[in-house]
């Protein structure tokens, strides 16, 4: 008896789309692979890129300081506050630290809030998020305008090594626009949020993405303080 012999079809490989299409195809394969949005991706590349050039600054700061041969500020004394007849060291700086270290906890409430769907939490708690930053950023402009007037400049301190003003003003500054930018993004997505911008397709991941660089923001500030503010 002959026995009928099935042909196997042959698949011939996929046609790979060119132009724009073509990108769009590899980048949507790689999040399958990776199981993760390219907006999370994209926010991790653009941190890690980040994060070298802070690393820089602060390798910069203190190879300048410790090759210097000028005295360098004592920080509790330039940085002191004159509050009822006395100077209490580094104050401010301690306020500042202590108002940016806070909103990392209301952002991680926030990037909770969201992924309950609860939409009016998180957006309210991503404004309080905000309104730490704002207030950091004033206070950092308070301290800029304090040191301004009291003489020092990027090219020049009358307190001791003219390099202090501007690894200073670089490095806070460079700091500060992160902080002013998160600031913006928090607004911006809280404002979205309420809106029902994300209401469509249910994913709030854009809190998370957010909450992401709000805490790097405040990771960073921890290395300045402690090699800034306290050596």
């Amino acid at each position: 008896m002959n026995t009928a012999t099935i042909a196997t079809p042959v698949l011939s490989p996929p046609i790979a789309a060119e132009g724009w299409r073509g990108l769009i195809a590899d980048w949507s394969s790689d999040r399958r692979a990776f199981h993760v949005s390219w907006g999370k991706a994209m926010m991790w590349i653009f941190l890690l890129s980040d994060t070298f050039i802070f690393s820089c600054f602060l390798t910069g700061y203190m190879t300048v300081r410790v090759s210097t041969t000028a005295a360098w500020p004592n920080p509790s004394e330039v940085f002191a506050l004159h509050v009822g007849g006395a100077n209490v060291p580094l104050l401010l700086i301690a306020i500042m630290t202590f108002v940016l270290i806070s909103s990392s906890g209301t952002m991680a409430m926030a990037v909770n809030f969201a992924y309950r769907r609860d939409k009016v939490n998180a957006a309210t708690l991503m404004l309080v998020t905000a309104t730490f930053g704002e207030l950091f950023v004033g206070m950092q402009a308070f301290e800029w305008s304090k040191l301004i007037m009291e003489g020092v400049r990027p090219w020049g301190n009358p307190m001791g090594a003219a390099q202090f003003g501007s690894t200073f003003f670089m490095i806070t500054g460079f700091h500060g626009l992160h902080v002013t930018g998160g600031v913006i993004l928090l607004f911006i997505v809280a404002f979205k949020l309420m809106r029902g911008d994300y209401d469509r397709t249910g994913n709030y991941q854009i809190v998370e993405i957010t909450g992401l660089y709000w805490h790097f923001v405040d990771l960073v500030w921890v290395f300045i303080f402690a090699f800034f503010y306290l050596w």
